[in-house]
């Protein structure tokens, strides 16, 4: 199975289309929180329970920490790989650069004529790089949710320089993964991180032209986004907004990583094995790939009443190209039609 990736390439970028010379940055903004202070607690907390609460005062040099010396000291315990393998997390993300997510507006000349789900080329100080568009096609404005890749050649610059009125180079639009027409199957997109982008172009047109309502009957819609930690999920607040407007969209975030510093009591595996804890009882478990079968079985951990039912879905997923692969296969187990399957991955 092959699927879709970003384009990419600086040589491809620039044989996109020229949409304008000097688009104006409107809106740079960090969407997650600088939380060094919150895991800092945690890292001491999961020391404590190795005698090492101290540990943490006698690597610090000068305004750093040594992890390294934490890991040697970490070697000479007694300590199962579960902690050892929480405190590393702990300590990735204690390392995380602030802002690692940032939304990004911008203004350009003449309106930019794109479908749902397409990306552009966004070129700052002459590095381009493919974006999703996040915002809908009704909208006066780009959106764009970023996230910071480290050593990246485009998102340093980005994270470390993009202010209001910058001027930027658009090129495209580009990408196949668009909407299909309106039918009366129900709508699933399955994201992790800023795959999220283009579904939120996606969703947001489908509720403003009513596409979400089929000869009178209404499609539910769902979003599975997974992400690491809560202030990873890109958009969130507009997300739960439109799902407390819409009872027919459903919106279910998986956090792997959360409950290492809150008391987070949602979903917090795969966003595929999520996905399969919500369809419906008629589900035929020995159909579905290993790994996937004690899922089947599993209670979400939503107030959602809805199920999913896959011989009536339309599927859209977008993210890491491992889940991606991972999800579509699954998918086609359970009886998404193939035909009604469309997908995009990268890195």
């Amino acid at each position: 199975m092959e699927v879709r990736e970003h384009l990419s390439q600086h040589e491809r970028a620039e044989q996109l289309p020229l949409v304008t010379e000097s688009a104006t940055v409107t809106l740079a903004e960090a969407m997650d929180r600088n939380r060094t202070e919150e895991v800092e607690d945690a890292i001491r907390e999961q020391l404590e329970a190795v005698d090492g609460a101290n540990w943490l005062s006698e690597i610090h040099d000068g305004a750093e920490y040594q992890w390294e010396e934490l890991a040697d000291r970490l070697d000479t315990v007694d300590i199962s790989d579960y902690r050892r393998d929480d405190i590393s997390t702990l300590v990735d993300r204690f390392e995380r650069a602030y802002p690692s997510l940032l939304r990004v507006r911008v203004r350009v000349d003449e309106k930019l004529n794109f479908a749902p789900g397409q990306y552009v080329t966004l070129q700052f100080h002459d590095t381009p790089r493919a974006y999703s568009l996040s915002d809908s096609p009704n909208e006066d404005e780009l959106g764009f949710g970023i996230r910071r890749v480290p050593g990246g050649r485009l998102t340093s610059d980005l994270f470390q320089e993009l202010e209001v009125d910058d001027q930027v180079v658009v090129r495209g639009p580009n990408g196949e993964m668009t909407l299909d027409d309106p039918s009366n199957r129900d709508m699933v997109f399955l994201a992790t991180g800023t795959g999220a982008a283009p579904f939120k172009s996606m969703i947001d047109y489908t509720f403003e032209e009513d596409r979400d309502t089929v000869d009178g009957e209404q499609r539910d819609v769902w979003l599975f986004l997974g992400c690491g930690w809560e202030d990873d999920i890109p958009h969130r607040e507009h997300f739960e907004d439109l799902a407390a407007e819409r009872e027919n969209f459903h919106f279910v975030p998986t956090l792997t990583r959360e409950p290492l510093l809150t008391d987070w009591d949602g979903e917090t595996d795969y966003v595929q094995q999520v996905f399969i804890k919500h369809l419906g009882d008629e589900l035929d478990e020995t159909e579905l790939p290993n790994g996937f079968a004690d899922m089947a079985t599993e209670q979400p951990k939503t107030d959602i009443d809805e199920r999913i039912h896959p011989e009536n879905t339309e599927l859209y997923a977008c993210g890491v190209t491992a889940m991606v692969t991972t999800l579509v296969r699954a998918a086609k187990a359970v009886g998404v039609p193939e035909d009604s399957m469309q997908y995009e991955g990268f890195g």
